[in-house]
């Protein structure tokens, strides 16, 4: 046991000391931080002021468009060349043309600008006179509008999940999804990059003949092992090291800059039972606040909302299951072949579970407790992947209880396959090996 751990000791130093693995310890939060805060940022930069103006052949639409945080109207009672020469100039950065005909004919209002126009403020502009437009039909018609105005009723559904304990938990079904995608992702990428630096490692001291020396110290499935958990702790220490910088990052840019995060919780709108009983000042209440709300606040409260314990505790596991799963057979592969190239032929049918499960995550995040998502989640080969995508959305203690002590059998399974593998095809040099080739070694006593 103690060559195994000297080993894993060695693999473990050897990795770490790399400058590859420095860069990719420090990058990894940074890059994982900017997807969260350079978003807010960028559009917290690009929300300067666009100034349109408005030429109104018809005289009726003038007053009706609002100026927003970042956007201005402005009438301007010449010509639509003058204006546009406006905008040349500097004055404007688009020009609205409303012709005298524009109601009869929609198609001819045009939008004009030096540059490529801005696409949140041509939507704001279509949503205006889209209801200008509805209005005057409906008042040609006879229709009064008002009523119509107040038929309509935006819905926005507050969605709680209740635990077994009969305890209710806000739930966002969106943040869900996207954490689903980055967990399935991140063990996908681990698997393939750590268990790829086996292979290599393996090759890399057979074809040098290294091993050789090796294995007259050390049995070959010591060998083996002591590469394998070596590899597969260098990938659980850096994961740990970018989980808490990752944290602190953000952390640190959330205190730095709380406007840019705003966000009041549904359970503080409504402080008091009267509020409750007035629908109308619930709904202007709840208006207000939401429009000083930030999206990105909203992003944090949701991943507030997260069990961050149960979520790392399950990617760790996960990670080194599944890792120690593929490992083993990357490890029986680099010891099969002579060089990088005969390994294609082995690689397909062992990775083609892996881009399985890959492909599968969007059919999985669309019906997290269906039936191909619960098998693909048992199923050992694929358990890593799909198990971490729905462990957001809640899964039962039983069926992770069941993908757990499937996916420990099967890399015990794997990696006593490929220690057979390995013992003999670690030493075999100038020789194809072919599938019937490896089941003789698996199958030698």
């Amino acid at each position: 046991m103690s060559k195994t751990a000297t080993i894993i000791k060695r693999e473990f130093l050897s990795r770490i000391r790399k400058k590859s693995f420095l860069v990719m310890t420090i990058l990894g939060p940074i890059l994982m931080a900017a997807i969260i805060i350079i978003p807010v940022v960028v559009a917290q930069l690009s929300d300067s002021d666009y100034a349109v103006a408005i030429v109104d052949e018809s005289n009726f639409f003038y007053d009706r468009f609002q100026d927003t945080e970042s956007t201005t109207f402005t009438p301007v009672n010449v010509s639509i060349d003058d204006a546009i020469d406006l905008m040349h100039d500097g004055r404007f950065d688009a020009v609205l043309h409303i012709p005298d005909v524009a109601f009869e004919s929609p198609s001819t209002l045009r939008l004009f600008s030096d540059k490529s126009i801005n696409f949140n403020v041509k939507l704001l502009i279509e949503n205006i006179l889209k209801h200008e437009f509805e209005s005057l039909k409906l008042k040609a018609a006879g229709i009064d509008a008002e009523i119509l105005s107040a038929i309509e009723t935006p819905i926005n559904i507050q969605a709680f999940r209740i635990k077994n304990d009969g305890e209710l938990i806000t739930d966002y079904p969106e943040i869900s999804m996207g954490l689903g995608f980055v967990a399935g992702f991140l063990i996908y990428i681990f698997i393939f990059l750590f268990g790829s630096q086996v292979l290599r490692g393996v090759l890399e001291e057979k074809t040098s003949r290294i091993v050789e020396i090796i294995v007259s110290s050390v049995k070959p499935f010591q060998l083996m092992m002591g590469k394998v958990i070596g590899v597969g702790m260098v990938g659980l220490t850096q994961f740990l090291i970018w989980v808490v910088l990752t944290f602190t990052i953000v952390s640190i840019f959330t205190l730095a800059a709380p406007d840019l995060f705003r966000f009041t919780p549904d359970d503080q709108v409504y402080v008091s039972s009267t509020q409750i009983l007035n629908a109308e000042e619930m709904r202007q209440q709840q208006e207000v606040i939401q429009q000083h709300d930030s999206f990105a606040g909203q992003l944090i409260e949701g991943l507030g909302a997260v069990n961050y314990p149960v979520m790392i505790l399950s990617f760790i596991f996960y990670f080194l299951g599944g890792y120690l799963l593929y490992a083993g057979f990357f490890a029986a592969i680099g010891s099969a072949v002579d060089n990088e190239a005969d390994t294609q032929q082995f690689m397909m049918p062992v990775t083609i579970p892996l881009l399985l499960s890959i492909i599968m995550v969007n059919m999985v995040v669309q019906n997290p407790t269906g039936p191909v998502a619960f098998w693909m989640s048992i199923i050992p080969l694929t358990s890593p992947v799909i198990m971490m995508v729905r462990i957001p959305f809640g899964v039962p203690y039983a069926e992770i209880a069941l993908s757990a002590a499937l996916l420990i059998l099967g890399f015990i399974a794997t990696i006593w396959l490929s220690g057979r593998i390995y013992r003999t095809g670690i030493l075999m040099y100038g020789k194809k090996v072919s599938y019937g080739e490896l089941w003789k070694w698996i199958r030698h006593p």
